[in-house]
C-alpha cells in the first residue's frame, strides 16, 4: 500500500484573518457611504412642499389683476393711463403695499386685489384662506419689482417682476414670473 500525499481542503488562520479583514472594510466603507443618505432621506419631501408653496403663492399673487388703476377704482376696467384713476397702481420704481388690505380679508375692500398688494410681503407659518392648513416652520416673502424695461418696453411699470421666496431651516426655494399690464380690456 502507498500513501498519497493529502490535498489541501480548507483555508488556513491567516487567510482568513485576511478575508475578515478586507470584508470589515468594505462593509466600513459602505455603511460610511450610507449614513448621510439615510440621514438625508426626509429632504426630497421637504423640497417637494417648498416648491408646492412656492408655486402655489407665485399663482396667487400673478392671477390678481394688474391695471393703471386699483381694482377698487371705478374705471379699473377702462383707464388707459394713471391720470385717468382716481387711485393708480404701479406708479413708483417701488411697489410694495401698506394700506389696509390683508391677504385674507373678508369685509369689502379689505383683501388683496391686485398683483402690487403683495409687495413687500412676507408671512411665517403660512395658512390657506380657511387658517387651518398651516405650513408650520416655513416662511414667505413676496417681493414686486418693476420690469417693463429690462423686458425690453418703453414703460417701467408695463410689466412686474414677482419673486416668490419660501424658506424652511437652511433650505430656500425661489420662484420668478412676470405679469405685464393688459388693461383696459374693452
Amino acid at each position: 500500500m502507498s500513501i498519497r500525499p493529502s490535498l489541501q481542503r480548507g483555508i488556513t488562520l491567516i487567510e482568513q484573518i485576511m478575508f475578515i479583514v478586507i470584508v470589515s472594510v468594505g462593509v466600513i466603507g459602505l455603511v460610511s457611504v450610507m449614513n448621510p443618505a439615510i440621514r438625508a432621506s426626509a429632504d426630497p419631501m421637504r423640497t417637494k412642499q417648498l416648491v408646492a408653496i412656492t408655486e402655489s403663492l407665485l399663482n396667487e399673487v400673478m392671477h390678481q389683476p394688474f391695471t393703471w388703476c386699483d381694482p377698487d377704482d371705478p374705471v379699473a376696467s377702462m383707464a388707459q393711463s394713471y391720470a385717468a384713476c382716481a387711485s393708480p397702481q404701479n406708479t413708483n420704481t417701488t411697489v410694495s403695499f401698506s394700506g389696509v388690505e390683508t391677504r385674507f380679508g373678508v369685509a369689502p375692500a379689505s383683501p388683496f386685489d391686485n398683483v402690487s398688494d403683495y409687495g413687500g410681503q412676507s408671512w411665517s407659518n403660512i395658512d390657506d384662506p380657511s387658517g387651518s392648513n398651516a405650513m408650520v416652520g416655513y416662511t414667505a416673502s413676496v417681493a414686486v419689482a418693476p420690469a417693463g424695461t429690462a423686458l425690453g418696453l418703453a414703460d417701467n411699470t408695463a410689466a412686474l417682476s414677482v419673486t416668490v421666496t419660501v424658506t424652511r431651516g437652511t433650505e430656500t426655494f425661489s420662484l420668478t414670473g412676470y405679469r405685464f399690464r393688459y388693461a383696459p380690456r374693452i
